[in-house]
């Protein structure tokens, strides 16, 4: 995670939310945004955790055009508690964690042109929306959402935030579950993008490894290609628990006197899924 933002912009709140201005989107915006959601869900049927498509059918997400948070919050909110506020851009770590810590998803309030269809760096509405907002439909995930805002905010004194950024990335941003006998996506960063949810169950590069939280947390990952490692979950509920009773102070501590690894690296003790070959080179 990297927010890149300083101070709240003008017209920001200081909770650094801005109004969604829903009624500013152009026919055209609307348009991507149903371009963008008929490929990528046409995509996932058979690919996307349960979870997942529970929350695109719950949440109504198929009807035409961006949603608009209010409405979208209210339906999310009778869920799981969940609401959904607009943000300028990446915001400072500190405000992103005490959203989360009160079950609040931030996300950005302008979409992709249609040259951008298949990468952005930066996150818009497609990827925090479509990506995001369905697996804050399902109450474990939603806890485990919140309980990593909680412990964002005891990171920040430990100094550890990187470490605690991988298991975010390994996770709620391209996570892999066990799921009917298959390996099935729930990760933001997948599900809203149409080369990588293929990509990630089907080629043979990247390495696939059982997750363990501390591997997670030394591993280090890339922001500008597919992934070369994924970790896979058994549930949900086991994400939740693992969080929730590990004490995280000595294991940061712990992790200080380890090395890092890359994408790459296998270790004696990994539990490997599949073997990748690493053949892929962007």
């Amino acid at each position: 995670m990297t927010h890149h933002l300083d101070a709240p912009p003008p017209g920001a709140n200081p909770d650094w939310t801005i109004a969604q201005d829903w009624s500013a989107y152009s026919q055209d915006d609307h348009a991507t945004w149903d371009l963008l959601f008929a490929r990528q869900s046409r995509q996932l049927v058979g690919r996307a955790s349960a979870a997942y498509l529970r929350g695109l059918d719950v949440l109504r997400l198929s009807r035409p055009g961006i949603p608009d948070f209010d409405e979208l919050s209210e339906r999310l909110h009778a869920l799981t508690g969940w609401q959904v506020v607009a943000v300028p851009g990446l915001v400072p770590d500190e405000v992103f964690f005490d959203h989360l810590a009160n079950r609040r998803f931030v996300a950005g309030n302008f979409i992709r042109r249609r040259d951008q269809l298949d990468y952005l760096q930066e996150p818009d509405v497609f990827h925090d929306v479509f990506g995001h907002v369905p697996m804050l439909a399902d109450p474990v995930f939603a806890d485990y959402m919140q309980a990593y805002g909680l412990g964002g905010q005891r990171s920040l004194g430990f100094g550890a935030l990187h470490k605690l950024a991988r298991l975010y990335w390994y996770t709620v941003e391209f996570g892999l579950v066990r799921e009917e006998g298959g390996l099935r996506i729930y990760g933001s960063g997948i599900v809203s993008s149409h080369g990588e949810s293929v990509f990630a169950l089907d080629d043979p590069s990247p390495n696939r490894l059982a997750f363990d939280l501390a591997r997670v947390m030394r591993t280090n990952y890339r922001i500008d290609d597919y992934q070369q490692v994924y970790f896979v979950i058994d549930s949900f509920d086991d994400l939740l628990r693992q969080t929730q009773e590990t004490d995280f102070a000595p294991l940061y501590a712990r992790l200080e006197s380890l090395p890092d690894l890359t994408p790459a690296d296998l270790l004696p003790e990994d539990r490997i899924i599949t073997r990748g070959t690493q053949a892929y080179v962007s």
